[in-house]
């Protein structure tokens, strides 16, 4: 879809990234209509356009649910993933330089996932999660298998107030020698937070070094919240 390829190119990917390496996430603004959440949230129910559901009570991932989709994925999903990767690649290899790893990642979302799926690493990872009132994610990493795209991004598909009250995104990170620092996330629908899957280089006083981050929502306290994760690896 055109229209998502050129929203995403005409976002402000200069303050992107240095609020990426300031922060460890970045929000895009609203990049999706009102309509467009509504629409991929109508899907939830779809037996059809899903390849697996997870009941996060069962595995102590917290509570709520997430359905990965199958492909081939809805066409917004697809846009966003295809027009969102080259722009994420190009600052996950800088990232790989600057910490002195030789791994550089293709710039074409296509090449990517051909790599993950040699591997054998084929299951779409992209996915709708519900909460609902007393609802939480765990804080986690999405890894998936061997092969790790190093950025990620989430779009609230609810309105904040309207459809539901607390759930917001939180980040850890956790810094060698020294105590964790928290990040909450405030989004409004539409709106995507782009953050790392694992790691970030850090610029510290000896040098860059690179930092753990782990990624969760705090508990919904009424009404019911939808998001959409792109996920930019296939799993195993």
């Amino acid at each position: 879809m055109a229209e998502i390829a050129d929203r995403v190119a005409g976002l402000d990917w200069s303050r992107i990234g240095a609020d990426l390496d300031r922060w460890g996430a970045a929000t895009t603004g609203p990049l999706l209509s009102a309509g467009e959440c509504r629409a991929l949230t109508a899907l939830y129910p779809d037996d059809r356009r899903f390849r697996s559901t997870v009941t996060m009570a069962r595995h102590g991932f917290g509570r709520g649910e997430y359905r990965y989709f199958g492909y081939p994925l809805p066409d917004v999903v697809g846009a966003l993933r295809a027009s969102l990767y080259p722009r994420l690649a190009a600052i996950a290899n800088d990232w790989a330089g600057r910490t002195g790893d030789d791994r550089r990642y293709p710039e074409r979302l296509d090449d990517w996932l051909a790599e993950c799926h040699v591997a054998g690493q084929t299951r779409p990872t992209p996915l709708i999660l519900r909460y609902g009132p007393g609802d939480y994610n765990c804080l986690h990493q999405d890894l998936y298998g061997e092969h790790v795209f190093p950025l990620q991004a989430a779009f609230l598909l609810s309105e904040p107030g309207a459809d539901f009250t607390g759930g917001e995104f939180v980040l850890t990170e956790q810094r060698p020698r020294m105590q964790s620092r928290a990040e909450v996330v405030s989004l409004a629908r539409g709106e995507a937070v782009i953050f790392p899957v694992n790691r970030r280089p850090v610029q510290g006083s000896r040098g860059i070094y690179r930092t753990a981050m782990r990624h969760g929502v705090s508990r919904l306290r009424s009404g019911e919240r939808y998001t959409l994760g792109i996920i930019l690896h296939d799993a195993a």
